[in-house]
């Protein structure tokens, strides 16, 4: 089995949870630690837009007046509404196997963890095909309007929405796995030419898209399914987790790219 290092974080802010993916990230590029899989939670709810996402579709105001977050990811995709989640990401250097190769072929191995997860939390869920020439770009501003290749759906609606960053010497992913709540409350910050709009992106995304609660008729406990994520990936993946704190060095840096990066309107802000 394979040693990783497993974190579990209260929750905290948006710009926080960022730049603690990054510090790590960076930290397991140099091989300064082990691969790790870290598990979190957000407070207050946040807004993610992907890397390249502009700020255009975001209503200020809107956001403003609901007191939540907003962050640029380092990865890609589009906009998640974080809250009433679990959050994880897994952070390996590129020589590990289970993140070698490409981004599909990693996506891949990953979704075979996240599968037998959400199967032990009683999920009959299955891992989106693959199909080549299939632009998902082209959907509207919300993550969980489409599922991509790899991601885990239940009946053809995504579930899990994960996204990736891939540099020369390490590779983060990270993902939302929604719990319970109202999936279409991200639709309220986001700009739309009318409520017309609004309503027919809100039945998209119904369509398209679904949390635990719906699928198993209860509420998750976040713990719990804390636990279930390690088993399974311990199982599934062939992990062994050793479970530390965030060093000295990945917590210093964290502060860092949070005072410069994560929460700077010149990151976020593009457009």
């Amino acid at each position: 089995m394979k040693t990783f290092r497993l974190i579990i974080n209260k929750p905290a802010d948006g710009p926080w949870n960022m730049a603690v993916d990054e510090a790590i990230l960076e930290a397991v590029s140099s091989k300064d630690t082990l691969p790790t899989l870290r598990l979190y939670d957000w407070q207050p709810a946040c807004l993610s837009l992907g890397y390249s996402q502009s700020i255009q579709d975001v209503d200020q105001e809107r956001l403003k007046a609901s007191g939540w977050g907003i962050v640029r990811r380092l990865t890609g995709g589009r906009a998640i509404l974080h809250v009433d989640e679990l959050t994880y990401a897994l952070i390996a250097p590129t020589d590990e196997p289970l993140v070698a190769g490409n981004l599909l072929e990693s996506y891949n191995r990953i979704a075979g963890g996240l599968l037998k997860a959400l199967e032990n939390l009683g999920l009959a869920v299955e891992i989106n095909a693959y199909t080549p020439g299939l632009n998902t770009n082209s959907a509207g501003p919300v993550c969980f309007e489409m599922p991509s290749a790899y991601e885990i759906t239940y009946q053809g609606k995504k579930l899990i929405g994960s996204a990736q960053a891939r540099r020369k010497l390490g590779v983060l992913q990270h993902g939302s796995f929604p719990l319970y709540g109202d999936l279409g409350r991200i639709l309220q910050v986001l700009r739309f030419s009318g409520e017309d709009e609004r309503k027919n992106a809100l039945e998209r995304l119904m369509n398209r898209a679904t949390n635990a609660e719906t699928i198993s008729g209860k509420k998750l406990d976040w713990d719990l399914v804390a636990k279930v994520f390690v088993d399974a990936f311990s199982s599934g993946l062939d992990l062994y987790f050793v479970e530390e704190d965030l060093s000295e060095k990945e917590l210093s840096r964290a502060h860092e790219l949070m005072d410069i990066k994560y929460s700077q309107d010149d990151w976020t802000g593009r457009v």
